[in-house]
């Protein structure tokens, strides 16, 4: 009789020091993840919600990356549609400069040698690739929007921009196909810049009174040619911003989303904290007092 009391007591203390020593060792887990739970079976339901919290995580963290991608290639259109701006205005001048009849022959030739600078800078312009490779302005394809051949430029992208998700059913253009910046309607019909100048500079090269002539038509059509960039600047511009709108509502989704995972599965820090030092303090005293009963002379009269 004696010894099975015994040895119950040695059982049911190992026990409840093994039970104190287990929560201690939960508590320090919260206290390290601050979170409440570590396995779905201490609460189905919160842990089904913060599934369900996780999963809308990896989704914003998806939608975050094409958003900044998105940001990337619009940035990089912006940059280059103020070069196209500056080129054209830059065109202009120089075509009312050639529209004077008092110009000389070797005045005329200056400015077609400028023409022809511009006109190639506008052609590399129109051919800028994002920060992946993929043309900006060549709507869906990989490869160059513009292509010259035997002195003409052609336009061989799609129609259509990439469009990118950014999140809520809510999508972007990163830029603008070719035509829809270089192309245009000028006083003789549909053209586009690289045309008008091309045939600037020809004239100008060639001389004589319809030099002039040549530079007035010119002129005429570098102002809808510079309309449809300044246009598509202004569309790039508003694509940004609303870029920027939803990475705002996405952040302030992701905090309700933070602050709802605190709520269902989180451990308050200082809570969790007083309760681990509370039950430090229960198990070294628990261990303190079986050690001093273990000891007694009853026990050791006992065993």
């Amino acid at each position: 009789m004696v010894t099975v009391s015994t040895s119950a007591f040695y059982e049911r203390s190992n026990q409840q020091i093994s039970s104190l020593r287990k929560q201690a060792e939960k508590l320090q887990v919260q206290v390290g993840s601050r979170e409440r739970l570590s396995r779905s079976s201490e609460d189905p339901l919160a842990a089904a919600k913060l599934r369900t919290l996780a999963r809308r995580e990896r989704m914003s963290e998806i939608d975050q990356r094409n958003s900044d991608r998105a940001n990337t290639s619009l940035s990089l259109a912006d940059t280059a549609l103020s070069s196209v701006t500056s080129s054209i205005i830059r065109a202009r001048d120089l075509a009312l400069q050639a529209s004077s009849t008092t110009l000389t022959a070797e005045g005329q030739k200056a400015i077609a040698a400028e023409i022809d600078v511009l006109r190639g800078n506008l052609l590399a312009l129109a051919n800028t690739r994002d920060g992946e490779g993929e043309s900006l302005f060549g709507g869906a394809i990989a490869g160059p929007a513009y292509v010259e051949t035997g002195g003409v430029v052609s336009y061989v992208g799609s129609a259509n921009a990439q469009v990118t998700e950014l999140g809520d059913g809510q999508t972007v253009e990163r830029s603008l196909p070719g035509p829809n910046v270089f192309s245009f309607n000028g006083p003789s019909g549909a053209t586009d810049i690289f045309a008008v100048l091309g045939t600037l500079s020809a004239a100008l090269n060639g001389g004589g009174a319809g030099a002039a002539a040549a530079a007035t038509d010119a002129l005429a059509a570098l102002d809808p040619a510079l309309e449809k960039a300044t246009t598509a600047q202004t569309v790039i511009g508003t694509r940004m911003a609303w870029v920027e709108t939803m990475d705002e509502r996405r952040i302030a989704s992701d905090e309700m989303i933070a602050q709802e995972r605190e709520t269902v599965g989180g451990a308050d820090f200082a809570t969790t904290y007083a309760r681990l030092q509370e039950m430090l303090t229960v198990l070294e005293g628990s261990q303190a007092s079986f050690a001093r009963l273990s000891s007694l002379s009853l026990f050791d009269q006992l065993r």
